[in-house]
């Protein structure tokens, strides 16, 4: 719609920016609820006499259910819709965040782990459906990675809470006070959340910004039926290749932290806020210099993929944060790192609600990251075996830049140009 930059801005409501805003903290949450474990690993391998390989297994069994939650939640929220959808998820997951702080063993935890994965499925497809249903394309990127920065703030309030918490009132107060978050953030996202032509609080100046792509076409929608798309397998195989370095951040930095460069749980907590202050920078950033150059007249094809070759590259220097001498130092290649990744995710994300349907963008979210999560399954169990095996991080360092780098030649091949649907 051309009409749209000549409508008054002065007239024009940004509600849309709330639900950004909402977006971020359910994401903050299903970090924060997600990370405690991570912090609190040496803490339990004391107190429940819990192996590397134990661990590994326990992040396996919430990789798998995981698996499970992203795919039949993204299909969920595409027939119930988003509003009533995301409430679910987040009122679930946080029964069994809580749930974590009543058991005592391996066995306890995988259970509690499972169905926290389960229900944190929803979170990626609801947040990006939302986007896909309140901005337009040339603002998605930016929203996404503005509300994906969240996942970078859950990881550095955990890493500032969870310690105190444990070390003042013990480890099951952790899992009690981060589990309640979720129902206080329900309180603000069911009375806000609407359709945004269903919306009071949307001027109809914002609404048309919003209605200014294409319509979608009338589509069937159904697992099969977007299987048939190249562009649907390009987000799988990226998912698959990518996610597992996430979930290898996410949940083994902070034994790396503890084990390599010998912080503790006093002084873990300043490394780990750095590094995922960085991570959300670039999480920022990424979805940044893609809108940015698409306001500058590129193409979206031209603007998404050189904004992920970037973040591909800065992964790189990783490889050495295993080698270096001062800590600092590798705590400031791991935040590149996540940082870079962030960037991606942002885009890879977007690149999604680009090529699907707005009715089909959670489910095809959800097949992705239930590949993502398959491959976080496979990688749990093999950072669990390598660390008994070598004692080492050096191979596992190594391995992240590559992942980053076949994934991209594989999205170009696959979409050699990013079509939206209908054109």
């Amino acid at each position: 719609m051309d009409d749209v930059a000549s409508l008054p801005s002065q007239n024009r409501s940004n509600f849309r920016w709330w639900i950004c805003v909402l977006l971020f903290f359910g994401t903050t949450i299903c970090y924060l609820d997600r990370q405690v474990i991570g912090l609190l690993k040496t803490t339990l391998e004391h107190d429940i006499h819990m192996s590397d390989a134990q661990y590994g297994h326990i992040v396996a069994w919430f990789q798998a259910a995981y698996a499970a939650g992203y795919l039949f939640a993204g299909r969920l929220n595409d027939i119930l819709g988003v509003r009533r959808g995301y409430a679910l998820w987040v009122a679930v997951w946080s029964v069994f965040a809580i749930c974590h702080a009543l058991v005592r063993s391996v066995t306890g935890f995988s259970i509690a782990r499972i169905g926290l994965g389960l229900a944190e499925g929803g979170n990626f497809p609801a947040a990006i459906r939302s986007v896909s249903e309140w901005f337009p394309r040339k603002e998605r990127a930016l929203a996404t990675g503005l509300f994906n920065a969240g996942s970078n703030v859950g990881v550095i309030v955990s890493a500032l809470l969870v310690p105190w918490l444990t070390l003042t009132f013990g480890w099951p107060s952790a899992f009690w006070i981060t589990g309640v978050l979720g129902f206080v953030w329900l309180a603000a996202w069911i009375p806000s959340y609407r359709q945004p032509q269903q919306h009071s609080r949307v001027s109809a100046s914002e609404l048309a910004l919003i209605e200014s792509d294409p319509p979608d076409p009338v589509q069937k929608i159904s697992w099969v039926s977007l299987l048939r798309h190249r562009s649907t397998w390009a987000f799988v195989v990226g998912m698959l290749l990518t996610s597992p370095v996430w979930w290898f951040y996410l949940f083994w930095i902070p034994d790396f932290f503890f084990k390599t460069l010998h912080f503790d749980l006093k002084n873990v907590g300043w490394p780990l806020v750095i590094v995922y202050l960085i991570a959300d920078l670039g999480s920022v950033a990424g979805g940044w210099l893609s809108s940015t150059l698409i306001a500058r007249g590129r193409s979206v094809n031209a603007a998404r993929k050189t904004a992920m070759l970037v973040c591909a590259l800065c992964v790189i220097p990783v490889v050495f944060a295993s080698q270096v001498a001062n800590p600092w130092v590798a705590t400031l290649l791991i935040g590149l790192a996540c940082a870079a990744h962030q960037g991606w995710s942002a885009n890879l994300y977007t690149f999604a609600s680009d090529t699907s349907a707005r009715k089909t963008v959670s489910t095809v979210v959800g097949m992705g990251g239930m590949a993502g999560a398959v491959g976080g399954i496979f990688m749990a169990e093999f950072v669990g075996h390598i660390l008994e095996w070598t004692h080492s991080y050096v191979l596992l360092f190594a391995l992240a830049p590559c992942a980053y780098l076949l994934a991209m030649v594989v999205i170009q091949v696959l979409v050699p140009k990013i079509v939206a649907p209908g054109e």
